[in-house]
């Protein structure tokens, strides 16, 4: 190995005392860095040695790694175990780091996951006997109808909710109010929930007498009941996938996309500042009609032999 590779490294386990497992990383790192200057040097037919690298050198090992299969954030560590080898060769000579400025390139953005139809129906519109059931669908129900943050569900107020318009007041990110449409049937659990609250709330705390959903003790729903009961009823309603509030959040923008293609409308429920960020939903739009078009198209079929 490299000199100036052993050398780096006898700093970085006598002097910085780092663990033996990340000792090895940089290792491999470094290696690596030596291996795809030894390629290059090879094919320019020029010998170089690491001291003599440039940022247009890391900036061409990065691509050919990303070319190779290595994914972003293998990436993005390798330059950063690069950047500390050449600012430890820098710090007497005052040379530039030829690595400072390389950026491994932007990971894929995942689409986020939604649950179908059935499987959103399925979930909202379960049985409900006790008061706990009966505060779960609505909530739940008015998750879909309406697109809620989890955070702005629980912070509905008794006021927030207006009967007469099927419409609720919400506070959004940046204290933004918006105001978004409710659906016949989160309706109908809201005002079921609501004759079942009454009960509930005796000599409630002030800060908690307001809050639309409460708990048994009268105490404003915390976030973490819904997402445990979010779990909770999907397992019983067979739903497999890993289940949580924002993907009700998720379904109700791609669904209402799928049947209405008006994006505008779309951000404004979510209360999205800017559209880019309500766009992910055309991607999942399209998965879906790439879907239908595969098993409904008859160019599209295979022919079975």
């Amino acid at each position: 190995m490299n000199d100036v590779i052993e050398k780096y490294l006898a700093h970085l386990t006598h002097e910085r005392r780092l663990a033996a497992l990340t000792l090895k990383h940089y290792r491999r790192d470094l290696v690596l860095l030596q291996d795809l200057l030894a390629e290059d040097n090879a094919r320019i037919a020029h010998k170089r040695e690491l001291c003599a690298l440039q940022q247009t050198d890391i900036r061409r090992f990065a691509a050919q790694l990303h070319s190779r299969g290595l994914g972003p954030k293998s990436i993005a560590r390798v330059l950063s175990g690069w950047r500390g080898f050449y600012k430890f060769l820098c710090r007497d000579t005052g040379a530039a780091n030829p690595v400072d400025g390389v950026r491994a390139p932007k990971a894929a953005k995942r689409l986020p996951e939604t649950l179908s139809p059935d499987e959103a129906i399925r979930l909202v519109s379960f049985d409900a006997q006790t008061p706990d059931d009966i505060r779960d669908r609505a909530v739940f129900e008015l998750l879909y109808s309406s697109g809620l943050r989890v955070s702005e569900l629980v912070g509905l107020d008794l006021a927030s909710i207006d009967f007469s318009t099927a419409e609720a007041r919400v506070l959004g990110k940046g204290n933004k109010t918006r105001i978004v449409p409710i659906g016949k049937h989160a309706i109908a659990a809201l005002t079921h929930w609501l004759a079942t609250r009454a009960p509930i709330i005796i000599n409630p705390a002030p800060e908690h007498r307001d809050a639309f959903f409460v708990n048994k003790l009268g105490k404003r729903l915390s976030v973490r009941t819904v997402q445990m009961q979010i779990k909770a009823w999907a397992t019983q309603q067979g739903i497999t996938v890993d289940t949580h509030p924002h993907m009700l959040r998720h379904s109700f923008a791609s669904h209402v996309l799928q049947s209405s293609g008006d994006l505008r409308a779309v951000q404004e429920m979510l209360g999205h500042a800017s559209i880019a960020s309500t766009q992910v939903y055309t991607h999942l739009d399209f998965q879906h009609l790439a879907k239908v078009y595969d098993l409904a198209h008859p160019r599209a079929k295979i022919k079975s032999k």
